[in-house]
């Protein structure tokens, strides 16, 4: 029996409806369980799992449950309210009685804080970043799906008052050997990095450990910074804090593809500089972020180490299209830009060029790309590097389609991640080979970090990946195993 029921006006984050779901899903009168707001992916998603779709907006929440059979509606629906209220509860403060502050500038006002971060829904991040600058604080708006004149608004007044605007959507930082947002357990050491990239910062920031060299700080300045629109001020900002530091020896400014003119003005600005700066910018013709890296490491006068792989097997290239499902935009970027090269166009959400865009059933009978952490599809659920919902529902469909010669992921761990992906992913990518379709992962993390990279790699190797520390590797095994000429 399916229960749906709305609950309008109640609201809670998608994190907390993710971990609601998980927990009444696993009680026993429970089939499937669903509590989401009900945005249209979200309301998409519920009728793919077989719910009749409410009346119902974004700012409704919806409790969709199928019942067990001879399960009980109400006690399914206690186990709801329980988990809900266990969701918001706050620790208990003690004796003290202090009414916590209701604004950002009212937080700001008492604190010798010099950075504030804001993590709001979008459309409300605009106004608690003010705040912030007009309290003289950097702002790290983690918040995506920002309209894009605010961000121009929003970094046009950090820059009369020379602060940094890191964001919006800046989903990676490393502030005073403190990780924010999605980060890395890295070490201290020489490079300071600038991303316009909250995955591909990772990837270097990982590759760049794995070496044995580690970083100043790590500034991330939002996907848009370094395109027309908004022109790189943030880039610029951070690159003077960096070049003021005497611990940075070596600045690093990782993007996905920039605007031509943008990064050209930013190539002369890096020039200016007293730190000597490696720019790692996405592109056709130019470095692959592992590249580039062990381009760090020879100007650091460090030698690049073989980088890791674990479970690659024997497998002869197969007819069809590489389908790769991808956390992080910049690695979707990077495996496109690699795999065009020898297949020729690939579609995709994110498309390298117009008139390849996917449409809404995220496929086709094409080489494809998908970036699962898109604004798009984020938009009232958590991103697919907490909550791999969609990833493995498209895996399943992928690796069931005659025409999928190879799956590729990217699987990025650390702070804030999902605590163990490889259990989340282990049994979809054993099933898809065991249905003879070949799985390449880009595994991007330290040995430091709470999944433990080599335990992650282990496990999904036995499960039958080809597992790479390289996303640029594991794209090019991935092209490898498409027979040329061999798409349908």
């Amino acid at each position: 029996m399916n229960h749906v029921e709305v609950r309008s006006g109640a609201y809670a984050d998608s994190v907390t409806l993710l971990q609601v779901s998980r927990s009444v899903a696993t009680e026993p009168d429970v089939d499937a369980a669903m509590v989401a707001m009900a945005t249209p992916l979200n309301l998409d998603l519920l009728a793919g799992m077989g719910f009749q779709l409410p009346e119902a907006g974004p700012n409704d929440m919806v409790v969709a449950i199928r019942i067990a059979p001879g399960g009980d509606l109400a006690v399914a629906l206690a186990a709801v309210d329980k988990a809900l209220a266990e969701a918001r509860r706050t620790p208990d403060a003690g004796a003290v009685d202090i009414s916590p502050p209701r604004t950002t500038a009212s937080a700001l006002r008492d604190s010798d804080a010099t950075l504030a971060l804001i993590s709001v829904p979008g459309p409300h991040a605009f106004v608690e970043a003010m705040d912030a600058l007009a309290a003289g604080r950097d702002v790290m708006v983690f918040s995506d799906n920002v309209p894009l004149d605010q961000e121009v608004r929003l970094k046009t007044a950090a820059a009369e008052r020379e602060l940094l605007v890191m964001g919006p959507d800046c989903g990676t930082a490393v502030v005073d050997g403190l990780g924010l947002g999605f980060a890395n357990a890295v070490r201290p050491g020489p490079v300071g990095v600038v991303s316009a990239s909250g995955t591909g910062c990772q990837h270097v920031l990982s590759l760049l450990d794995a070496a044995g060299v580690g970083i100043t700080a790590a500034l991330g300045v939002g996907g848009r910074d370094l395109s027309e629109s908004v022109g790189g001020s943030s880039t610029r900002q951070a690159l003077r804090r960096l070049d003021t530091d005497p611990a940075t020896e070596l600045i690093v400014v990782v993007s996905k593809p920039p605007a031509p003119g943008i990064a050209a003005g930013l190539r002369r600005f890096a020039s200016e500089l007293s730190t000597p700066v490696e720019l790692l910018l996405l592109g056709r013709g130019d470095p692959d972020l592992t590249a580039g890296t062990e381009r760090v490491l020879a100007a650091l006068d460090r030698p690049a180490p073989t980088w890791p792989t674990w479970g690659k097997r024997a497998a002869s290239p197969r007819q069809g299209y590489v389908r790769g499902l991808f956390g992080g935009g910049t690695l979707c970027d990077e495996a496109m830009v690699i795999a065009t090269e020898t297949l020729g166009p690939v579609r995709s959400n994110i498309p390298l060029e117009s008139g390849l865009t996917l449409d809404a059933s995220l496929t086709a009978p094409a080489h494809l790309m998908i970036d699962f952490g898109d604004d798009a599809m984020t938009a009232g659920r958590a991103h697919p590097m907490i909550d791999p919902t969609l990833r493995l529902e498209q895996l399943a469909t992928f690796a069931a389609d005659p025409d999928t010669a190879v799956l590729l992921l990217d699987m990025v761990i650390g702070h804030g991640a999902h605590p163990d992906p490889s259990v989340e992913f282990g049994p979809a990518i054993r099933s898809a080979v065991e249905s003879d379709v070949p799985v390449v992962v880009a595994l991007v993390g330290t040995t430091a970090d709470p999944q433990d990279l080599d335990r992650q790699a282990t496990a999904l190797a036995d499960a039958g990946a080809d597992v790479f520390a390289s996303n640029a590797a594991a794209t090019r095994r991935a092209v490898s195993l498409v027979e040329p000429g061999g798409d349908r």
